[in-house]
């Protein structure tokens, strides 16, 4: 009796694991199929890119060696891309290194672990998001003349050497926000707009600042420059407290993630959160958290967790001579409180709880 009793807890109990762990296969597959822009032709200058859907491949041939660099893991959107590339990477059966260079100051840094990362395990493919655009280029040449993929990933990097890019075009990034600003203004009553776009000699942030400026103008809307700075909260706070003190009678903060972060802090402090709002040209935890309660107006998310397990895919394609898109980015999608509650928050913030990784064995 007691056997039976044993062995019907036990199939019961193996019934409920089962129950359990289906929702979280089913979860960890969700992302995909996902809607991407195609630039055509790949790399082209004038944004021009049409909508398709995007399904990954299977397992990888063999347990690839890929090494992946990014700038930082300082703020939450970076740490999407931790997560994003570790789980792709366990899905795919390939082996992932990470290092992070700890700021966008830091390109040195990042050239020296890129060799580190390559010579140290042998990789066969390369992922960066890049400090600089340009920074990178001869790093690049060498280890494409070797054979090896190189996947540009988010930031953009001004070489014809990579093997592809995995990146959202940030000029809509800053278009999208600059537009959702001149549709609150159109009364066309005449307002100011602090503007942060980031860290200096970044491809993404010139993108972006092109990007915003092209759709404020001709509209009510003036832009005073905030400066330029690293997306670090302490920097971002700096340049905003500055601005505050030089024009106090700006109407509007934009910028970066952390910047629109940092705003909503400052604002707090100086009893201006009325009278001064704020929006982002790109999303993460804090930004998500600040538009639900009423502090930031709205940010475009260009998806970036997604994005980080399109690149694992894209080096895996490289490696195995199978067809490639050269040139794709997840279709950019506006988020304010009205469509907050359609958005899916899983392809733009990591989950709760997790902490950075920086090694996965196949």
């Amino acid at each position: 009796m007691r056997s039976a009793l044993y062995m019907t807890s036990l199939f019961l109990l193996v019934i409920f694991v089962t129950r359990l762990a289906l929702p979280m296969a089913m979860a960890e597959d969700a992302w995909y199929p996902v809607q991407i822009d195609v630039w055509s032709p790949p790399f082209n200058a004038e944004h021009q890119h049409e909508l398709q859907q995007y399904t990954p491949p299977g397992h990888a041939s063999r347990a690839w060696r890929i090494c992946a660099s990014i700038p930082h893991l300082k703020d939450d959107y970076w740490l999407a891309v931790n997560f994003g590339l570790v789980n792709e990477a366990k899905r795919m059966g390939v082996a992932l290194n990470l290092y992070e260079a700890g700021g966008y100051e830091n390109l040195a840094t990042q050239q020296s672990q890129i060799a580190e990362c390559v010579t140290q395990n042998k990789a066969d493919a390369l992922i960066i998001g890049a400090i600089s655009a340009d920074g990178l280029n001869s790093v690049i040449a060498d280890y494409s003349a070797k054979g090896m993929p190189v996947i540009d990933l988010i930031n953009g990097i001004n070489s014809d050497k990579i093997a592809a890019r995995v990146a959202a075009d940030f000029y809509d990034m800053g278009l999208a926000s600059g537009k959702y600003l001149t549709a609150l203004q159109s009364d066309k009553k005449a307002a100011k707009v602090a503007w942060f776009p980031g860290p200096a000699g970044a491809a993404w942030v010139a993108a972006g600042d092109k990007g915003f400026r092209a759709a404020l103008n001709g509209s009510s809307l003036s832009v005073i420059d905030g400066g330029f700075g690293d997306t670090g909260i302490a920097a971002q706070t700096r340049l905003i407290e500055a601005v505050l003190d030089s024009h106090p009678d700006i109407d509007f903060i934009a910028g970066t993630a952390v910047s629109a972060e940092a705003a909503v802090q400052v604002l707090q402090k100086r009893k201006l959160e009325q009278q001064i709002k704020v929006i982002a040209y790109y999303f993460g935890p804090g930004v998500y958290r600040a538009i639900k309660r009423g502090a930031i107006l709205a940010a475009p998310s260009d998806s970036q967790e997604v994005l980080a397990r399109i690149s694992i895919d894209q080096a895996v394609r490289a490696l195995e001579k199978q067809k490639m898109i050269q040139h794709l980015g997840v279709t950019i999608k506006m988020v304010d409180l009205k469509s907050l509650s359609e958005f899916d928050l899983n392809s733009s913030i990591a989950p709760a709880g997790f902490r950075p990784i920086f090694s996965v064995a196949p």
